[in-house]
């Protein structure tokens, strides 16, 4: 590391050393003044730069107090005070003049006080409410840790009872073959099920790196549709895509390819026969965005559900974790992106994902 690099590496503008530096120099400044080192050689011995002198005096004082409290505001008011005193003995001569000195010196340790119980009242504030949000992000965090616990409780507990039943005409030596062979099918199934609750429940848990690179947006979205329309097919729906070329985003491919899975397999669960799914892609050039919509011809969401449908574990499917759409809201604010969930006025909803376009 050479030298340069060295000194931006110690250089701490919000460190107490810094501070301390900035201090003495204000001080510096005003004994300057005060003692006629800076501003009588240019305009002589006139009464103003005393009057400048007093006033400024009260910058340091309040800077410190704003730093470091009522304790800093009254040592650079004290500091000050001190290094007056030889000037107040050595060139004033009259009584009133050393009383105007005595006085200033009283207003130093006044503003000291007042903006020093003024800042230190204001930082007591600010470590309350510190300590309030973080017991509240533990409060937070712990009732998501619980509503994890019940729901791999609840999601593993039907599987496992199905397995125990399983388990148990398998162990029967009289059981027929025919049967033997169903419960073994049921005992894989289950098995898999519990698998892929424990993926879901480890993914919106311990995300993976989200690994950025330069992407098309449109050949992500083209290539999840294939994978789907067999699906569709079978479903007789139709999934037409309204692509824009050049939609470049910042983004990890495989985790955009799983949102938009998710977004497109719910938009087939609630699709009915015969309707139409429609993904489009386009640019938003006013706003710096690439915009993927996803809209389908369902029932649409009840009002009521709008506001959950990104909550961890809420679902309105049967046999559903309700992790799915958490998982895609985590991975769109890991993009710095946000996704959203609306109902179409013609009927059915639209899932629309929003992303910055690439910038080179």
């Amino acid at each position: 590391m050479d030298a340069g690099a060295r000194r931006r590496v110690r250089w701490q503008p919000e460190g107490s050393a810094t501070k301390v530096s900035i201090l003495v120099g204000l001080v510096a400044l005003t004994l300057g003044i005060h003692y006629g080192w800076l501003i009588e050689p240019i305009f002589g011995h006139v009464h103003w730069v005393h009057a400048i002198h007093g006033r400024f005096c009260y910058i340091p004082i309040v800077v410190g107090a704003a730093w470091f409290g009522l304790r800093g505001g009254v040592t650079v008011a004290a500091a000050i005070s001190a290094l007056v005193l030889p000037y107040i003995a050595m060139e004033l001569g009259g009584d009133a003049a050393v009383v105007d000195e005595v006085v200033e010196i009283v207003f130093y340790f006044a503003i000291a006080v007042l903006s020093g119980a003024l800042f230190d009242r204001e930082l007591r504030a600010r470590r309350r409410a510190a300590e309030a949000r973080v017991q509240l992000e533990r409060s937070q965090r712990l009732s998501l840790l619980g509503q994890i616990a019940a729901g791999m409780a609840h999601e593993v507990k039907n599987p496992l009872a199905s397995i125990k039943g399983a388990v148990e005409i398998l162990s029967d030596d009289d059981a027929p073959k025919e049967t033997r062979a169903e419960f073994r099918e049921i005992l894989f199934k289950e098995v898999r099920r519990i698998d892929t609750r424990v993926s879901d429940f480890l993914a919106f848990a311990r995300p993976g790196e989200t690994r950025f690179s330069p992407l098309d947006l449109s050949e992500i979205t083209a290539r999840t549709v294939r994978q789907l329309e067999a699906q569709a097919h079978r479903q007789q729906l139709t999934l037409r895509q309204l692509p824009q070329a050049g939609v470049i985003v910042h983004g990890d491919p495989d985790k955009l390819h799983q949102v938009l899975l998710n977004l497109l397999l719910n938009a087939l669960e609630v699709s009915p026969s015969g309707s139409e799914i429609v993904v489009s892609v386009a640019c938003d050039t006013k706003a710096s965005n690439a915009v993927l919509e996803v809209r389908d011809t369902g029932p649409g969401i009840p009002e009521k559900d709008l506001q959950r449908v990104f909550e961890p574990f809420f679902t309105s499917k049967p046999g559903g974790t309700g992790l799915g759409l958490a998982i895609a809201a985590s991975i769109a604010e890991a993009h710095r992106g946000t996704i959203s969930l609306t109902n179409n006025s013609a009927g059915g909803a639209s899932a629309r994902l929003t992303l910055p376009l690439f910038k080179r």
